[in-house]
């Protein structure tokens, strides 16, 4: 049955069941959803994989989402900002060394400023290099005026389409208003992110099989990220069950045969959970890795998730990681952007 499932994705002739029974595919099952993802993401993506540099310019935020290490009730949480030069030097040295993209990642935090975000974005752009915003939900302006000074890419995670579930887990947050900035985005003309966390607490298959279908008929999502859901021991959900590698792995190569040509990270919370986690997800689908080039000592604190991988992505060594990452599995790193239209 999995089988057929897989081949209705494929064609494009699926339904909601036949995307539940691939996430809940067991041990021996799921080899086949990963041989799929795996022959898919070569035919339609290749075998480069593309690198961002990944600079986390903040950690304060204004929002208190229950799973997060930085949400705004976390008092004891040490605080801290990027200042709008540090943050194109970080940029200017990851373009010394070989990255042709950067992201910029930070909590909701209105003291970036749109005029400040943009004087980054232009001094950014000096270099021919891709820029991707991961700020969270802003005003319609705000997004026009940064796309117009010359940012590219958007992330912007649903981590859940299930009205209840979002509630719950964003009581300063609107599923509505979320969903509504990530259609200004996308008319705006960015390469529009979003995806996914799996394994929350009261979370299903078919809810998940629901999110996939969202980001492909209303989000029209070009990028995906799929985070495992880990608890932090200093937020309410600290002694919830986690979500699992295996889970991640099953949800990643999904994505691959629903979107084909979509960049799907292996993300650093696959590192968290296992050392080679991120190698994985790559041979699942994956076609992106991110490493961390925010200043080491700020690192530790922006703490989404606890067991982040912190040191073996950082400064000059972080461009040879990677290099060797992708050699180790018979690929190579892209020395282009990594533009996806």
């Amino acid at each position: 049955m999995l089988k057929e499932s897989i081949d209705n994705i494929l064609n494009n002739e699926f339904k909601l069941s036949d995307l539940v029974l691939c996430l809940d595919a067991d041990d021996n099952e799921a080899c086949e959803l990963f041989v799929a993802a795996d022959e898919t993401r070569k035919k339609y993506v290749g075998d480069e994989i593309h690198p961002r540099g990944l600079i986390e310019i903040g950690n304060y935020c204004r929002c208190d989402c229950l799973y997060c290490g930085i949400r705004v009730s976390r008092k004891e949480q040490e605080r801290y900002r990027l200042t709008k030069d540090e943050i194109i030097t970080l940029a200017q040295h990851a373009y010394e060394v070989g990255y042709k993209s950067v992201v910029l990642q930070g909590g909701e935090d209105l003291a970036f400023s749109r005029e400040m975000i943009t004087e980054i974005i232009q001094n950014i752009k000096k270099n021919d290099m891709a820029i991707t915003l991961s700020l969270g939900e802003r005003d319609f302006a705000d997004y026009a005026e940064w796309i117009a000074a010359g940012a590219d890419r958007y992330l912007l995670r649903i981590e859940t389409t299930d009205e209840k579930l979002f509630s719950q887990l964003h009581p300063t947050g609107n599923l509505a208003a979320r969903k509504e900035c990530i259609y200004k985005l996308k008319s705006l003309g960015y390469q529009l992110g979003s995806g996914i966390m799996i394994g929350l607490p009261g979370q299903t298959y078919e809810m998940v099989a629901r999110d996939i279908l969202w980001l492909k008929d209303e989000a029209k999502a070009q990028m995906l990220g799929v985070g495992p859901f880990i608890p932090h021991p200093d937020t309410p959900l600290k002694n919830a069950k986690g979500g699992t590698l295996f889970e991640a792995l099953k949800l990643i190569a999904l994505l691959r045969i629903v979107f084909k040509t979509a960049h799907i990270p292996a993300t650093t919370a696959l590192g968290a959970l296992d050392t080679h986690g991120r190698e994985r997800g790559l041979q699942c689908g994956a076609n992106v890795i991110m490493p961390n080039i925010t200043p080491l000592q700020n690192r530790e604190n922006y703490e989404i998730y606890p067991g982040k991988v912190y040191n073996t992505d950082s400064g000059d060594k972080s461009m040879k990681v990677i290099q060797d990452m992708a050699k180790s599995i018979g690929r190579s790193i892209s020395a282009s952007r990594g533009d996806v239209f």
